[in-house]
């Protein structure tokens, strides 16, 4: 496996089936007192961010959860938005 010690804003997610895929950190917002993470993934053919939720599991360890809920998606959405907007605005 590669050194991902090398590798700046990159982390490596297992899904419910044990496979790890990584993917690049875009940024980190926060929403309405939670903070969500834009993610890109790394080896993927798909050109799609996907966004994730830190919560805190029943062990009191964070963790990254998928937004399943319209409304919140949309206000995270709108939120990177504004920081891509931002982001332009600064080169």
């Amino acid at each position: 496996m590669e050194n991902m010690e090398n590798m700046e804003n990159v982390v490596v997610l297992t899904d419910e089936n044990g496979v790890e895929t990584k993917f690049e950190v875009i940024t980190a917002l926060e929403v309405d007192g939670k903070e969500y993470f834009v993610l890109y993934p790394v080896d993927s053919e798909e050109d799609d961010a996907v966004v994730f939720r830190l919560d805190t599991n029943e062990d009191g360890e964070e963790m990254l959860a998928e937004i399943e809920d319209d409304e919140e998606f949309e206000k995270v959405a709108q939120a990177y938005e504004e920081w891509l907007e931002a982001e332009d605005d600064e080169e």
